[in-house]
């Protein structure tokens, strides 16, 4: 009943959500170049479903690469200043100013910093994007472990790589795995922004940008629905991730 209800009720939320799209474009009679319908949206796929498998896949490996590479960097600055304060007082002013500074505007100098290197630049932005959501939730985790457990462990003759193994690890994976979450949704974006900025033939990006210049409005729409449909296979990938490796975190219901 559970699995039922975990697939059943994202399925029917997503159905109703269609209807209403369909709904809403139809009792206001706009036209499909002003707003695509769902029904306008599948003759698109269908159209260029060629192109939606190869370009999603482009889109697809760079994201998952610069995720990787912000899980990698993330966990390890976060780790460096969940443990030593001085560092956390130094580097979050830093990372805070960083991330406040729109990536739109940070593309184009990255593009002009690597030309040509079109893979490289769009993991580039897909990881500066993605990987603050981790690097201060590991940081948050380990900076509020419980002193006692650590003063225990001391005393019982514990080496700070068995603490780190035993006690902040396991409590800092729920945080992790929510810092996660947001951050595939943001690896999306900065893949997303790289294509269609820097336009190098590649991409979902390069296919709505296709659409934008050939003022067609249901491509466009296919496309923004494709990148959803990839951020929610990535997101309940790492669901899945979270319930083998935190389940243990995760409230049940009574």
């Amino acid at each position: 009943m559970p699995a039922v209800r975990q697939i059943g009720v994202p399925l029917v939320a997503i159905v109703l959500f269609l209807a209403f799209w369909e709904w809403l474009v139809w009792v206001n009679e706009w036209p499909n170049y002003k707003m695509a319908s769902p029904s306008d949206i599948w003759p698109a796929f269908w159209q260029y479903r060629g192109l939606f498998l190869l370009y999603g896949w482009e889109t697809l490996w760079r994201t998952v690469a610069g995720l990787a590479l912000a899980v990698v960097v993330g966990t390890g600055l976060g780790m460096i200043m969940g443990f030593s304060r001085i560092v956390r007082d130094g580097l979050y002013p830093i990372l805070v100013g960083f991330n406040a500074v729109p990536k739109a505007t940070v593309v184009p100098i990255i593009a002009l910093m690597f030309v040509g290197q079109h893979d490289m630049n769009t993991i580039l932005i897909a990881f500066l994007i993605s990987f603050f959501p981790i690097a201060v939730s590991v940081s948050i985790g380990l900076s509020t472990l419980e002193p006692e457990y650590r003063d225990i462990l001391r005393s019982l003759g514990a080496s700070r790589f068995t603490i780190f193994r035993k006690i902040a690890l396991p409590k800092t994976l729920p945080e992790f795995f929510g810092a996660l979450k947001v951050a595939v949704t943001l690896a999306f974006i900065g893949t997303n922004l790289m294509e269609i900025v820097e336009p190098h033939g590649k991409g979902l990006g390069h296919l709505f940008d296709s659409g934008k210049i050939n003022s067609d409005y249901p491509l466009m729409f296919a496309v923004l629905i494709a990148l959803a449909f990839l951020g929610i296979v990535l997101y309940y990938i790492v669901v899945f991730l979270e319930r083998t490796f935190a389940g243990w975190a995760e409230r049940t219901e009574t």
